[in-house]
Formats: C-alpha cells, structure tokens, sequence
C-alpha cells in the first residue's frame, strides 16, 4: 500500500468547509472510495493552522487509474476549493509498512 501525503495551508475562514471536504468521510473520500484500491483518508490539524492528509492506495497503479477515469470530477473539487487554501504542499508518496 501506499499513502500520498499532502500539506496544506487553510484560511481560517474556510476551515469548517475544508476539514467537511477532505476529511476522511469528505467528499474527496467519497469520490476516492469509488475505486476498490483506495484504502481510506485521514486529515490531521496542527496548532499552527496547517492540516496534513494522507490518503492511502492498495497501489500506485490504482491511484493512476482512478485519476484517469475521474479527472474532470477531481479537478472541479479542487478548482471549488482553490480558494480555500494559501498553498498546497504534496509532500510525497510513502510506502504503507505493516
């Protein structure tokens, strides 16, 4: 498996709407689960305002496929999004260990 890991930098005035999106029953989740290799999402806030999600594939190939079939449907959730967010890290791909 393996989990894709995001950073992000939220305005606090969308956070409500950004942890209700991206968070592991969001609509980001939802779309994801549509594909048997997706594995699930978590969605982390520290102190400071900034959150990390991770979200986690049986494998890359999965992940790639998914994209390719929902791309239009990915890209409108984060052009209603983009606004949301002063920056958006992908901060790597981690291989799932156990």
């Amino acid at each position: 498996m393996i989990a894709l890991v995001y950073r992000y930098e939220v305005r606090e005035e969308h956070r409500d709407l950004f942890e209700a999106t991206y968070g592991p029953e969001g609509e980001c989740a939802r779309l994801f689960a549509q594909s048997g290799g997706f594995r699930g999402a978590e969605l982390f806030r520290c102190e400071d305002g900034s959150y990390l999600k991770l979200d986690v594939w049986r494998a890359r190939g999965d992940y790639e496929a998914f994209i390719a079939d929902h791309r239009d449907a990915c890209e409108a959730l984060d052009n209603r999004a983009e606004g949301w967010t002063r920056c958006e890290h992908r901060l790597g791909e981690y291989q799932v260990l156990g």
